[in-house]
């Protein structure tokens, strides 16, 4: 199974995504490590991505996802996953075994957040133009990012059925 945890960049995918892993037992992967260093920095620089800069990242995602599931490897993805044809492109090759996660917090809340955090690529002024693009798929678990990481991961694993 491949559950992504996509949204806004500053929703918690990382964070959530790590604890979620360690309490499955499962590989985390960071969807960030997959952008080629032109995406990342334009990222640094301000400038939003095109379809055309995310297109070898989201090949590079599915690639990997592809490895897993062919090899029965159990993954938690940390990746954006903004558009309707983004998730779609992800899940193509298995449907039935890609499950996503909507993280979802108040701009507000999220550009807070951005403005603690150290280290990171993106750069806090893309964040609207990421609500604004943000295109959440029906299907998806939607867990508000309020809450702290553990009672998120509860929240998570309950919606899936991934035992507690």
């Amino acid at each position: 199974m491949i559950v992504v945890l996509m949204g806004v960049s500053g929703s918690g995918k990382s964070t959530v995504g790590k604890h979620l892993a360690g309490a499955l037992g499962w590989s985390f992967v960071e969807g960030d490590d997959f952008h080629p260093p032109a995406n990342v920095a334009k990222l640094r620089a301000g400038e939003p991505l095109t379809d055309a800069d995310r297109a070898p990242w989201l090949s590079a995602l599915r690639d990997r996802m592809d490895a897993a599931l062919a090899r029965g490897e159990n993954v938690v993805l940390a990746c954006s996953a903004l558009k309707h044809a983004y998730q779609e492109y992800l899940e193509r090759h298995d449907p039935a075994h890609v499950h996503f996660v909507y993280l979802h917090g108040s701009e507000e809340l999220i550009r807070a957040r951005l403005a603690a955090r150290t280290g990171h690529f993106m750069n806090p002024a893309l964040l609207h133009s990421q609500f604004e693009t943000l295109e959440p798929p029906a299907d998806a678990v939607r867990v508000e990012v309020s809450d702290p990481p553990d009672a998120i991961v509860a929240q998570i694993r309950r919606a899936l059925r991934l035992g507690e």
